[in-house]
């Protein structure tokens, strides 16, 4: 059996178009998803959630929780606590807002889609569990959009603590996907006194699993994931300790992965660069090795 790499039908198809000049890349979205990680006593497992197999991205696959960048969150001052967005936008490689929007991203989503909130009361605080009604409405509007993040913080008298988070990569969808995203990836440990939930409309199921077991899994190809998703579970193999990872995170490249793909001896080969283990050659009749 092969691995559990995600591997679209319609790949091939679209690649070859693009090598013609045939298609036009759309535009990535910026996202941001987090490894939310805590500690047990066989060491530290990380949150994943496996995506519905009815979803047009990625059916199938385990993620992380994570989604879009919020237009809103460049526009409005968020209360904030941690590194300032100068700091941020610095390690991002974007502008202050833009920082501002991603970091904003990354803790909205982890709320939205496993229940935990990376802020608190103050600059040193962090709320404890928010499975309360009070707390699933406001979830609730944040996902509908009848509710900025800014204004979430304000209602509640919180702080985003993004000292909470630590940039972990940066990957960017293949110009040949039809649905493109800017991609920055997190590390956070979860929160004393919270607790994590699939409140994901998009995730049938979701796990606490150690990560040298996920990727086993990915290997034996038991668990469906993309390359950004393995690749970066990979990485927190090592630790052995949550804390480990997060104080890890501002040492790491952040320099954007991005596939290449490219016609060679008639046939498509498509690659991750500095990812080896991604390459797929894809011949004339589509199926992929």
């Amino acid at each position: 059996m092969g691995n559990g790499q995600w591997f679209p039908a319609e790949w091939p198809e679209r690649i070859r178009a693009l090598a013609e000049g045939t298609l036009t890349p759309v535009t990535p979205r910026r996202a941001a998803t987090v490894m939310l990680v805590r500690d047990t006593e066989t060491g530290p497992v990380v949150h994943m959630l496996r995506r519905r197999a009815s979803m047009a991205f990625a059916g199938g696959a385990y993620a992380y929780p994570g989604g879009g960048v919020d237009p809103r969150d460049d526009e409005h001052q968020i209360r904030w606590a941690g590194p300032t967005r100068a700091w941020w936008a610095e390690r991002l490689g974007v502008d202050e807002a833009s920082a501002q929007a991603i970091v904003c991203a990354a803790v909205r989503e982890t709320y939205e889609e496993a229940g935990v909130l990376l802020a608190g009361p103050g600059p040193d605080t962090v709320v404890g569990d928010t499975t309360g009604e009070d707390w699933e409405a406001d979830r609730a509007a944040l996902v509908a959009k009848d509710l900025s993040f800014a204004e979430f913080l304000d209602r509640r008298g919180l702080v985003l603590r993004s000292d909470l988070l630590g940039a972990w990569a940066r990957w960017i969808t293949p110009e040949f996907e039809s649905r493109r995203y800017d991609t920055w990836f997190f590390v956070a440990v979860l929160p004393e006194g919270q607790r994590t939930r699939n409140a994901s409309t998009e995730a049938d199921r979701t796990v606490w699993i150690r990560p040298a077991d996920a990727a086993a899994g990915y290997d034996k190809g038991e668990l469906l994931m993309m390359p950004p998703t393995i690749a970066t579970l990979r990485g927190i193999v090592a630790y052995e300790r949550a804390a480990d990872a997060l104080a890890a995170a501002p040492a790491r490249e952040l320099a954007p992965v991005l596939a290449e793909a490219r016609l060679e001896d008639g046939e498509v080969v498509l690659t991750w660069p500095g990812h080896d283990e991604f390459t797929k050659h894809i011949p004339a009749g589509g199926a992929s090795a």
